[in-house]
């Protein structure tokens, strides 16, 4: 039994002895740890943050208001809330629009109040993602922000037009933040392979100029995503005999792989692109309208929705410059339900290049806008009695059809007969395409049927 009792303790003491598991350090990603720090590190958005610019005025004479950053992942909208911090020396307190509730925000508001009034010391109230916040949890912001207690800034992906409370945008400077440009991402990654504290310097990259610019472009403007990429990539890369890695185009691809296009279904990017589609179709530019096209095809846009968007930009754009578009854009319609895609693709860009290279009018469109408002803010009008419908006993004893004259019992198949008890004019045709016969057509019967009315 003490031999037992010896053994047991011997063992015990060689498992204290045996060194415990260490696990490994939480790095943070390359695109954090680059995090710029300063304005001048700051990269991009030239159009609100270059030289003589409102917000960098603002920033460097402290004269901050609450901010509403609108714009894309990736482009900076949290680091510029934290260099205003910095550069503002103003307390930073970070809250979610996805987790935070309206308690957070009321413990954030009380303790910017008592720092206030006790050092003097503002606070910059960041909300991410600052849209998934509700009605309710929006407006409970509105007294600090209004007397001062916090400076609010707002990062949104959303049009805060849309998404933000109008008190709370009205209290707020907007500002959108774009895409960065590739020669901006470039700058970010060189940046990154030669900082050697924060960045890839320590691992002797030698990255080529192709890989570099493939990570650029296909990011998509997102900073974010290209040094995250980058990072990847290198480490691994297995280092070669000297010990460097040789980041390559090959390399890159695969670290990136393929981008996922900005594009939601239901919101910004979808009314954007569509825009963006119709309006060059109007505009009579084919290569646009197939780039468009294509980018809501990728990024998985209801083909039904893109078909009847065709239809309705042949008849209001095209309308009888070309009528033919119009049969076009219905037979794309109906070939789309029947194929489906992926080639729908084919009809769908068929239709597309013939609406962008007809002619083009709105006359059609503007006569029954036009004739619709008359309708729904003028007098009604009465139907002449000589037009009413006769198909049924005693219509004549009321006078309905009496006088009456049926257009192809006269010459040309036109009559010198009132339509409508009051003269208005609805459609005008242009003379583009096919809407130039049309406009000859009704001169020649106007004339016509000015010479048969009685003097």
């Amino acid at each position: 039994m003490s031999q037992d009792l010896f053994n047991r303790a011997e063992s015990a003491a060689k498992r204290t002895e045996e060194p415990a598991a260490i696990e490994p350090p939480q790095v943070e990603p390359l695109s954090t740890r680059m995090r710029p720090r300063t304005l001048e590190e700051f990269a991009g958005q030239q159009h609100i943050l270059g030289p003589g610019k409102l917000l960098r005025r603002a920033i460097q004479a402290d004269r901050i208001s609450s901010l509403l950053l609108w714009g894309p992942p990736g482009t900076g909208k949290t680091t510029l809330a934290t260099i205003i911090a910095n550069a503002t020396r103003s307390r930073f307190e970070r809250l979610s629009g996805v987790e935070s509730n309206v308690a957070d925000i009321r413990r954030v508001a009380a303790s910017a109040a008592n720092r206030l009034a006790n050092t003097s010391q503002k606070t910059i109230l960041f909300i991410d993602e600052i849209h998934r916040f509700n009605k309710a949890q929006q407006d409970v912001l509105l007294p600090d922000v209004e007397n001062g207690t916090v400076r609010l800034i707002g990062a949104t992906t959303h049009n805060p037009l849309f998404y933000v409370n109008t008190p709370l945008v009205s209290r707020s400077q907007i500002f959108e933040l774009k895409p960065l440009a590739v020669a901006d991402i470039e700058s970010l990654l060189r940046r990154a392979l030669a900082d050697a504290e924060r960045g890839l310097g320590k691992l002797r990259v030698l990255a080529d100029d192709d890989a570099l610019r493939h990570l650029a472009v296909t990011s998509d403007g997102d900073a974010r995503k290209a040094l995250n990429s980058l990072e990847v990539g290198v480490l691994t890369t297995p280092p070669e005999a000297g010990g460097s890695v040789h980041f390559t185009k090959a390399a890159a691809e695969e670290s990136i792989q393929k981008k996922a296009l900005a594009y939601d279904g239901d919101e910004d990017a979808h009314y954007d692109t569509i825009s963006a589609f119709i309006k060059a179709m109007r505009g009579s530019d084919p290569d646009a309208a197939l780039y468009w096209l294509a980018k809501m095809l990728v990024a998985g846009e209801d083909i039904r929705f893109l078909a009847r968007r065709l239809v309705i930009c042949a008849a209001e754009d095209v309308g009888m410059a070309d009528p033919q578009a119009l049969v076009v854009a219905s037979a794309a319609q109906q070939a789309v339900e029947f194929v489906g895609m992926p080639e729908a693709q084919l009809p769908l860009a068929q239709a597309a290049v013939y609406i962008a290279t007809a002619p083009k009018s709105n006359a059609s469109a503007m006569g029954i806008w036009t004739a619709m408002g008359d309708v729904e803010k003028g007098r009604t009008l009465e139907v002449p009695d000589h037009l009413k419908d006769t198909h049924y006993k005693g219509a004549e004893r009321l006078g309905h059809g009496v006088g009456y004259q049926y257009a192809h019992d006269h010459e040309g198949g036109i009559v010198a007969q009132e339509h409508l008890p009051e003269k208005r004019r609805y459609y005008t045709p242009t003379d583009r395409g096919f809407e130039r016969e049309v406009q000859r057509r009704l001169a020649e019967w106007r004339a016509n049927l000015q010479t048969r009315k009685p003097s």
